[in-house]
């Protein structure tokens, strides 16, 4: 064990950086941008944890995490200790640990933030999390089984952390998923760059472990409607947690051009389809000049895989500032550091294309920042006569995503609002009893963790629905 230093010593520790490959290198190929923390510089960053009396950093986690609890554990050189608190309230810890926008949620709140930097939370849930699955064998399960189904609608974050809630609670839980691997976002969306699918599936076959059966090419209101699942297969209750992944467009002309693409449809062929090999059967464009529209963290994923797949120029448009940007501040860093170029408080008017019908430019407006809007941002106003075109061979649009209306037109007892959006009560039920929902389809395009945190209070509330009643 390590010797705790005293709180005055440990006032003094500053905040470890994250190793990361060099720019020039990776922005030449999808191995991970982070390297992880050795494991005593972990715990000395572990070591500037104060163990507040009233730790505001729980608060601000999603699946609430003990973080305190696993921190001070690491601190003192326990790690086993330490990846007992995390794997009990975090199911799926390896990748929160790299996708988590902990800057916004626990790290914000952390104390040590008042008067410097906070402790670097996510990277050491990352550290414990990898440690932990080289080191110890993944739990193995004691609990005595209900005799209760229930069925999971997507096998993204919120769904594969509430089927592991609750199989851990001894109910038999089926994941539906419609892709032909499970992971939802976390393989079609996040790139290999940022989150590694090595590590989704091993996440995932920690959960099969758990007994968690899994049948993937099974869409929910296609395949099956969820009264069949109920009615004919028996299942008890339903979670549905299949996302918002309908793609939003700009509506400006030439959006049906040649090299026009959404961030959904070029993201999943490249990370799920594998476009990056030159045998795919799915193939992208991998042209010399790529424009990406949009400023969050599904747009930078965009313009950092184009890059990577040879794009001579890649550059992002933003109709706002950079400190408007929701994206995560690491990810515009790296982004900077591999070569791609940001044009700020510009918004597109128009995708121009050639005679061949294929993209050549995109013609945008110089904007200038007004006063706050509904989302409290700065308002973009467009400055007068200030068009101008950006070259470019394809067009990538990142503006957002909504839900998907196939399992609700299916499900017409499903009250949905105006946007299709599920609508839950406070128990995360749905207008259908023991039918649940969470994640994206209910609370619309958001965070990994958001969703995994819907997903466990969500296996909670199922928990309790299904003890209500006898089989």
């Amino acid at each position: 064990m390590t010797t705790l230093p005293n709180k005055a010593e440990r006032m003094k520790i500053e905040r470890q950086h994250m190793p990361a490959r060099n720019p020039d290198e990776r922005a030449r190929g999808f191995s991970e941008v982070n390297l992880g923390l050795p494991e005593q510089i972990a715990i000395r960053e572990a070591q500037r944890c104060l163990d507040c009396k009233d730790p505001k950093c729980i608060q601000g986690c999603p699946v609430q995490i003990d973080i305190p609890g696993f921190i001070m554990k690491l601190a003192s050189g326990d790690l086993p200790g330490a990846a007992g608190i995390l794997r009990k309230d975090n199911a799926l810890p390896q990748i929160s640990g790299r996708v988590c926008p902990q800057e916004k949620q626990c790290e914000v709140l952390c104390i040590r933030g008042k008067k410097g930097q906070p402790v670097a939370i996510g990277y050491l849930e990352r550290f414990v999390a990898d440690w932990a699955r080289e080191h110890l064998e993944d739990a193995k399960p004691n609990f005595v089984p209900t005799g209760r189904k229930v069925a999971v609608v997507g096998g993204g974050p919120a769904g594969l952390t509430c089927a592991g809630e609750l199989a851990k609670c001894g109910h038999a839980v089926t994941i539906f998923e419609a892709f032909h691997k499970p992971g939802g976002v976390l393989v079609y969306g996040i790139p290999e760059f940022r989150l590694p699918k090595e590590i989704v599936r091993r996440e995932v076959e920690s959960l099969e472990k758990l007994g968690v059966k899994i049948k993937c090419n099974f869409i929910v209101g296609r395949t099956r409607t969820i009264d069949a699942l109920m009615k004919e297969d028996g299942f008890h209750a339903v979670f549905i947690a299949n996302g918002a992944g309908l793609p939003v467009f700009l509506g400006i002309d030439g959006e049906n051009l040649k090299g026009v693409y959404s961030a959904n449809e070029y993201l999943t062929r490249v990370n799920l389809m594998k476009a990056y090999d030159p045998d795919s059967e799915t193939p992208v464009l991998k042209p010399g000049r790529v424009v990406v529209v949009g400023g969050g963290n599904t747009a930078m994923d965009a313009v950092r895989t184009a890059r990577r797949l040879g794009a001579s120029e890649a550059t992002l448009v933003y109709r706002r500032s950079r400190t408007e940007m929701p994206a995560r501040v690491e990810e515009i860093i790296h982004a900077e550091e591999e070569g791609v170029n940001f044009k700020f408080i510009t918004n597109p008017l128009a995708i121009e294309g050639d005679a061949e019908g294929w993209v050549r430019a995109l013609r945008c407006q110089r904007m200038e920042l007004g006063p706050p809007d509904a989302s409290g941002r700065a308002r973009p106003m467009p400055v007068p006569d200030s068009d101008f075109e950006i070259p470019c061979d394809v067009v990538i649009e990142a503006i957002g995503v909504r839900a998907n209306p196939l399992l609700t037109r299916t499900t017409p007892d499903l009250k949905v609002s105006d946007k299709g959006y599920i609508i839950i009560d406070a128990g995360n039920m749905t207008s259908k009893p023991g039918v649940f929902a969470g994640g994206d389809i209910v609370r619309g395009a958001a965070t990994v963790i958001l969703a995994m945190g819907d997903g466990k209070r969500t296996a909670a509330n199922i928990d309790k629905y299904l003890r209500t009643f006898a089989l």
